[in-house]
């Protein structure tokens, strides 16, 4: 069925969920390709199944467009464009990076840090337990599900944690550019260009003195500097600003998700308990069961083309919602029950092609640890107040639970 005309608000998150929203399921019975008003007033389709979110996210016709310059603006008031993220590069330059990075978030390569995130889970685990002497419950995300995503950030790419008040703000407000003026997106990206602009040149002062490469950030300047190296100074300050988009706010509030599901579902979890050889499966499961995000996903189509009917034309906005293609029963059997021995599951939590999120690895072993760390020091682990009763952070698409008052 084809509604050619009609304009639909993005479909709201239930209050006290993390989504899908409900009403993707009717859009992809019915309007496949809809036409959605944005919260910045702008308009992009909606693409809400699988096969069609997938196949936009590898589109060579629809691209990333710029932080800084999307939407577009005419006339001489049109800001300077920023640095592309990760996420927004193209062509040969998006290809270059990509390969130099890429191999340095693969599954093998990122091992050496699992010994340091399992040693930071159980710290905090420490902390939140000691904290707890005299019988009181604990909030498991503020000791736990909060702190260890950006803990774990900083020792990887090699950010100073106690930098975190100066770069972190910028980070939310950017997180929510899709509800912001043009001139609060900038001032916030140029800011955290400039705090990233700032930190490589202490990093490269550092590497002068010592010539070691103990972090992402002096790797990649090391390979910077090489003769003949395929990276640029720009692209490691791009790449300081993409994993702060895309490896904080989103993990944590994943991960305070994931948390929340798994004590919402006591059968599930004391399988989990008792097989946890199986939590790598399960972490697949929380991936496409929990969204990561709703529909932020913003690609433009640079030519006229037909999706289920409608004509897309070149410039319009698309918008490919894993949230809802996670949940298609054309792609999943009974999707909307949470089986944490699915296999197959080709979920597309982080998008798909040439721009699926470099950190998909280091986002898995992260859960995997945090879920594994918790069960083995607290198997008694249980929500300490009804689930209906828990308060939400529904400030930004990125919605989760705002405490986690467990007991154990």
């Amino acid at each position: 069925m084809n509604h050619p005309e009609t304009i639909i608000p993005v479909p709201d998150v239930e209050p006290g969920t993390a989504g899908p929203p409900c009403a993707y399921a009717r859009l992809r019975a019915e309007q496949p390709v809809v036409k959605a008003l944005l919260p910045n007033g702008e308009t992009g389709w909606l693409i809400s199944r699988y096969d069609d979110a997938r196949a936009a996210f590898a589109d060579p016709r629809l691209i990333r467009p710029l932080l800084s310059a999307w939407p577009p603006r005419e006339g001489d008031d049109a800001p300077p464009p920023a640095l592309p993220t990760f996420l927004e590069m193209t062509g040969e330059h998006h290809e270059r990076v990509r390969r130099t990075v890429l191999p340095m978030f693969g599954r093998r390569q990122l091992e050496f840090m699992r010994p340091r995130i399992r040693a930071m889970a159980e710290e905090l685990i420490d902390t939140m337990v000691a904290g707890t002497a005299g019988g009181a419950t604990a909030d498991l995300v503020a000791s736990y599900a909060e702190p260890l995503p950006l803990r774990v950030l900083c020792e990887t790419v090699g950010l100073p944690y106690e930098d975190r008040e100066i770069y972190l703000p910028h980070t939310l407000a950017l997180l929510g550019a899709s509800g912001l003026s043009m001139e609060e997106v900038l001032e916030a990206l140029y800011a955290l260009q400039d705090y990233a602009d700032e930190l490589i040149s202490l990093k490269e002062k550092a590497a002068e003195k010592d010539g070691e490469d103990e972090d992402y950030i002096r790797r990649l300047l090391a390979e910077a500097r090489r003769p003949g190296g395929q990276l640029t100074r720009d692209d490691v300050v791009s790449f300081v600003v993409t994993m702060l988009m895309a490896g904080y706010k989103t993990n944590i509030q994943h991960t305070a998700n994931a948390l929340l599901v798994l004590l919402t579902h006591p059968e599930q979890l004391q399988k989990l308990r008792e097989r946890p050889e199986g939590i790598s499966t399960a972490v697949e499961e929380l991936l496409r069961y929990v969204p990561l995000m709703n529909a932020i996903n913003i690609l433009v189509a640079t030519e006229d083309l037909t999706l289920h009917g409608q004509h897309i034309r070149a410039g319009d906005a698309v918008v490919p919602v894993p949230a809802s293609a996670n949940r298609d029963p054309e792609a999943f059997a009974d999707p909307d029950r949470l089986d944490l021995t699915r296999t197959p599951n080709a979920h597309i939590a982080f998008g798909h092609g040439p721009h699926a999120c470099t950190g998909g690895h280091l986002t898995r072993m992260q859960l995997a640890i945090t879920i594994e760390v918790l069960l083995e020091r607290l198997p008694g682990i249980e929500l300490a107040v009804p689930a209906e009763t828990i308060a939400w952070d529904e400030s930004t698409p990125l919605r989760a639970p705002a405490r986690l008052p467990v007991r154990w």
